[in-house]
């Protein structure tokens, strides 16, 4: 009983020393850089989350930082939270959702550039899906969307591939935010309300 005692002791530790290591090959893993990506027509591409083509690889996209609205009610309680947040009718949110996805299509008609760590995003579909950050000509697509009215600061917190902090990208969001709110804005036309709840959460959650 002793030696079964300890036995099990020392694979518990192991395990927690995998885990732990595993925590910190992520937490170390870097930045890459994919130029001259191009956007990928798809079933269940919207204003958050699409298909991207680099090279001969194609994969799914989730943008970090930033939530778009969803298009329809496949996830009919993401959706009503959504359109708490935004203080918008369920079919106007998703109605901001269509309009979020048609933007990206429109801004990523030419080449743009990808940084992405290959951390894996859950999502409905069976392929690969990583998060990612989009420039086109410069410019940030999510704070792009931001601007637009046809998204919110929200997501997974990480450090930028250029060094900045993830706290810095957030208040910029936020202000990107409460400029769309002021000139009513996209979603922000049909809100009964000026604020909501930000939030960031761990990548892999």
């Amino acid at each position: 009983m002793f030696c079964r005692f300890h036995a099990l002791k020392l694979i518990g530790a192991l395990l927690w020393t995998q885990l732990a290591l595993s925590g910190v090959a992520s937490e170390k893993r870097e930045w890459v850089k994919l130029a001259d990506c191009s956007y990928v027509a798809g079933r269940y591409n919207d204003g958050d989350s699409f298909r991207v083509r680099s090279g001969t690889n194609e994969f799914i996209l989730r943008l970090y930082f930033v939530d778009a609205p969803e298009t329809n009610l496949r996830y009919p309680e993401r959706t009503r939270e959504q359109s708490e947040y935004f203080g918008a009718t369920i079919e106007e949110t998703m109605k901001a959702g269509v309009e979020a996805d048609k933007a990206v299509r429109e801004v990523l008609r030419g080449p743009f550039v990808v940084w992405t760590r290959w951390a894996t995003a859950a999502g409905r579909s069976k392929d690969r899906r990583c998060y990612g950050m989009v420039e086109i000509g410069g410019k940030d697509l999510g704070e792009i969307l931001v601007s637009r009215g046809l998204a919110r600061p929200k997501g997974v917190s990480i450090s930028l591939p250029h060094g900045g902090k993830a706290r810095d990208k957030f208040d910029k969001l936020r202000q990107l935010e409460d400029e769309a709110k002021e000139k009513r804005a996209g979603i922000w036309a049909h809100s009964t309300q000026s604020s909501g709840a930000n939030s960031a959460r761990h990548e892999g959650s």
